[in-house]
């Protein structure tokens, strides 16, 4: 191949690239991924993917929880722009399990803020949070394993999630580097005679 025709291969697919959204064309793996926001958690290295060169949708927030603005983007990505499958990923020592929401709200307002007041939305100026809202909100959790298994079955189940969509959760183990499904801790199985099965 000559190197103009190189040349304008090249930037025929840099404008696929570019254009993907006008032209309908899916991220490659048709793959939407919400995340926490960790900065321990190496999203593309644990899912095998290059959520920044294309893969997918990578959605992070606070905890990787599911959201009224993760569920915005998950029924964007796959009622619109192709994606078929979903993957929540959530891990250990997680900081939302590391103080009650109650805690932190009277933090805040310490700090002079009046919760109650806060506006949630800039677009959705009619969108408050009745008394006591703020504390469930702000979405902390006790159980990593408990909010993960929780998730999948609440996208699974939700109406604006297209029912072909394949759902999974993971649970990535910051102490060992490595993925885990909910409640299938394998450390808890190599400890003991008894778990090992000894007679």
């Amino acid at each position: 191949m000559s190197l103009k025709a190189q040349l304008e291969s090249d930037q025929g697919e840099w404008g696929k690239w570019v254009l993907r959204r006008q032209l309908g064309i899916p991220n490659n793996r048709r793959l939407w991924v919400c995340a926490c926001m960790d900065e321990r958690l190496p999203v593309d290295d644990v899912l095998g993917i290059r959520g920044d060169h294309g893969d997918a949708h990578v959605f992070r927030n606070a905890g990787g929880l599911i959201t009224d603005d993760a569920i915005r983007s998950a029924m964007l990505t796959c009622n619109f722009f192709g994606t078929e499958e979903i993957v929540i990923l959530n891990h250990t020592e997680c900081g939302m399990m590391s103080a009650h929401a109650e805690t932190l709200v009277k933090a805040l307002e310490k700090k002079g803020i009046h919760v109650e007041k806060v506006p949630i939305d800039p677009s959705l100026p009619e969108l408050t949070l009745a008394k006591g809202g703020v504390a469930k909100w702000i979405r902390m959790f006790n159980d990593v394993d408990e909010i993960c298994a929780q998730q999948i079955e609440y996208v699974r189940n939700h109406p604006l999630i297209p029912k072909n969509v394949v759902v999974s959760g993971w649970v990535y183990e910051v102490e060992t580097g490595r993925l885990r499904a909910p409640h299938k801790i394998l450390a808890e199985k190599v400890r003991t005679s008894k778990a090992m099965g000894a007679r």
